[in-house]
């Protein structure tokens, strides 16, 4: 999934979130950014 794509899932979600928030999770934890990114997934809009 691309960032774009996570961004657009996240906020279809309502979910906000910025680039430096998603690092830390993603470096500190990893199951919280796993969840983020399954949301985003249900969540994107495909054209």
């Amino acid at each position: 999934m691309t960032y774009n794509r996570l961004i657009q899932g996240l906020k279809t979600a309502g979910i906000e979130v910025d680039r430096r928030v998603l690092s830390e999770l993603a470096t500190n934890d990893p199951a919280a950014f796993a969840k983020l990114v399954e949301i985003a997934r249900k969540n994107v809009v495909t054209a």
